[in-house]
């Protein structure tokens, strides 16, 4: 014979979007994270059809920025593994965005350039994430935000 069942004790729903943090309110770095969070979704909406994450996105403007530029110096500016860099730049060359040539100041490095397919895709990016960024930009005064910068590079420096 079974022993009898404990009457269940009755608990309060709790409304999951209104969890009480409790000590992560406090963390900066849990902050940091839910921000990154919010960010990074909108990105992602409003990246769309075009099929980029905010690395791989990254390391195309940067080349942009810099061409000829080497996964070495791309891995360290994006705290990324070089072996990380290498599949991502692969991944970019496939979809015919970027192209690797044999550098002229050092032949064991590889230099990066964009194709004209990845300008094309770095423009229509920009234009998405300029509605993207004014979203979370609008929050703050011209100042919190020159400060917020501030604060931010501090912290990543």
């Amino acid at each position: 014979m079974a022993a009898p069942r404990k009457a269940a004790k009755q608990v309060e729903e709790i409304d999951d979007d209104r969890l009480d943090l409790g000590d992560l309110s406090e963390l900066l770095g849990f902050q940091l994270r839910l921000a990154q969070a919010a960010m990074h979704r909108d990105f992602v909406e409003a990246m769309g059809d075009l099929d980029f994450k905010q690395r791989p996105l990254a390391t195309l403007m940067l080349i942009g920025s810099n061409p000829g530029v080497s996964q070495i110096a791309l891995a360290n500016t994006l705290g990324t593994d070089r072996a990380t860099m290498m599949m991502m730049v692969d991944k970019l060359q496939d979809r015919g965005l970027l192209i690797r040539t044999r550098s002229t100041a050092d032949r064991r490095r590889q230099a990066l350039h964009l194709t004209p397919a990845g300008t094309k895709a770095i423009r229509d990016a920009r234009r998405r994430i300029q509605t993207h960024e004014k979203k979370f930009i609008d929050l703050f005064t011209p100042a919190e935000l020159k400060k917020l910068r501030e604060f931010l590079q501090r912290i990543s420096a």
